[in-house]
């Protein structure tokens, strides 16, 4: 079973008081009102899926009910820690650049 740190109730939760809300940080289209089917389809339907680590989103459903960005390795499913989604893109795009 995942455990989660819930940033905003500053507590450790089971998995199941989640749900999973798809991979994180996924760039919008620049120019919706010109942007193809095809660029649409693929930020709607097309996900890295990578082995390895990995950035999610995860509502805390069961608690505050707010979004928390999660990084965790698709393999051995460690986490390697939970922020807000504003801390959590910082480190993302840090960890992009």
């Amino acid at each position: 079973m995942l455990m989660f740190h819930c940033p905003h109730c500053q507590e450790v939760r089971e998995e199941q008081e989640f749900s999973y809300a798809g991979e994180a940080f996924i760039a919008r289209p620049a120019a919706p009102d010109t942007s193809s089917d095809a660029e649409w389809g693929d930020y709607v339907f097309m996900r890295k899926n990578s082995k390895g680590w990995h950035w999610e989103q995860w509502l805390h459903a069961a608690g505050c009910r707010k979004v928390v960005a999660v990084k965790r390795h698709t393999f051995s499913h460690d986490i390697a820690g939970t922020w807000t989604l504003a801390e959590g893109k910082r480190i993302y795009l840090e960890e992009q650049a």
